[in-house]
């Protein structure tokens, strides 16, 4: 349990504490302790099950809530409270901060108000066991031209984090009119994106999971519309409130990106904590990155989101070197992918993951270290895995990578 933030709470309307209950049961970062009706209770069960965050719904009694939190930070000062009223008065929410209360949210609470709360709380003043608590990892991969193999990288990295137990993943198709993920995961839908975004205003945990394909790899996957006229439908906003919901209910989302770079393709790169672009050794592609960097320039902090994976090295037609590779687009390759062509062919024909296609293979075991790497996995350094390793510390400076000349 030492990923998951530990929760108690107290609210004497059985109807606002059930809709809130259900509500943290569907997030999988969060363990729901302890839940009170009595303000009277709350303190000793805070006292006795020491949860990391303490939710206290103060709308039943205003008067009694506010001692509650005087005395909940004099008798438990290592438990952080987050306070939940319908109430917008400016008194009683300074009267609350002032009794300790950590951060204070107005109902309706949105799912993602109250994550975005507990993380909050979580990284700045930090629960027992903060520093083990982990946020949802939202990847996004895209190709700097079409057919370098991004699809089949984000597909792959997907049901490589998925394997894990501890894992929950999301994979989202933002190619809105030619994406085939559910051809690579040999997938028939019965929901797609657009289906989601329809029906935002009542969506929820539940309805979301039902609304996407679970993968035998665990892999929870939303698809691209069916018909070229929804693309419309789905717009940056849209795709930001699914996003949201995503983030509180998988630890990984994966967002295959389109090579279009719409707004709904930028509002992603926006929300993702980084971006693999994935290109090969050749004049074209290249030439692209140094495009596609130059341009995200222009907004801040997102040309620092970026890693460069390089696929098919090795390719024996005249690849450019991966010195002069690193030279052309002004910064360390993150990851460098071998060629094995064969075996990527099988499994897109197949659609099946390599890690069940060909687990041993060394481009199975190239993106399963990729993963690991992206996760943060602690895993022994031996063989391939130290080799990639050593590349992704040099891009952070703590190595010195050996490049191709």
């Amino acid at each position: 349990m030492s990923n998951v933030l530990r929760l108690a709470m107290v609210d004497p309307n059985d109807s606002t504490r059930e809709e809130l209950k259900n509500t943290l049961l569907g997030v999988n970062s969060v363990w729901l302790e302890a839940e009170s009706s009595r303000y009277e209770f709350f303190a000793d069960i805070v006292g006795q099950t020491t949860p990391d965050i303490g939710i206290v719904a103060i709308d039943a009694d205003a008067t009694k809530a506010v001692e509650l939190l005087h005395k909940l930070r004099d008798t438990s000062p290592e438990c952080s409270i987050l306070v939940i009223s319908s109430s917008t008065d400016g008194q009683l929410i300074l009267q609350a901060m002032r009794a300790g209360a950590k951060e204070f949210l107005t109902r309706p609470v949105s799912i993602e108000e109250l994550v975005t709360a507990l993380e909050r709380i979580t990284n700045q003043h930090g629960g027992r066991d903060s520093g083990h608590v982990q946020g949802c990892q939202v990847l996004a991969v895209a190709g700097a031209t079409g057919g370098v193999g991004a699809t089949s990288l984000a597909v792959n990295i997907g049901c490589a984090l998925a394997a894990d137990g501890g894992n929950s993943v999301a994979y989202i198709d933002l190619d809105l009119s030619l994406g085939d993920a559910d051809v690579f995961l040999d997938t028939i839908p019965d929901y797609t994106i657009v289906d989601v975004v329809q029906n935002l205003s009542r969506l929820d945990f539940t309805l979301l999971k039902r609304s996407m394909t679970k993968h035998a790899s665990g892999l929870y996957l939303l698809p691209r519309p069916v018909q070229l006229q929804d693309i419309p439908l789905v717009t940056p906003d849209a795709l930001q409130r699914v996003l949201g919901l995503l983030k509180a209910t998988f630890s990984h989302v994966i967002i295959d990106l389109s090579k279009a770079y719409t707004s709904v393709d930028m509002a992603a790169i926006e929300s993702a904590n980084r971006m693999l672009l994935v290109t090969q050794l050749d004049l074209p592609s290249l030439r692209n990155v140094v495009r596609l960097l130059m341009s995200f320039e222009e907004i801040p902090g997102l040309k620092e989101k970026v890693h460069v994976v390089v696929n098919r090295v090795g390719l024996d037609s005249g690849q450019i070197s991966m010195k002069k590779a690193q030279e052309t687009i002004g910064r360390e390759i993150f990851w460098q992918l071998p060629n094995d062509y064969r075996v990527m062919v099988e499994m897109r024909n197949n659609g099946v993951p390599l890690i069940e296609q060909a687990p041993r293979a060394g481009i199975t075991q190239s993106i399963v270290t990729l993963a690991e790497e992206l996760s943060g996995a602690d895993k022994p350094e031996t063989g391939s895995t130290a080799e990639n390793k050593g590349r992704w510390l040099s891009f952070w400076g703590k190595a010195k990578a050996k490049n191709s000349d």
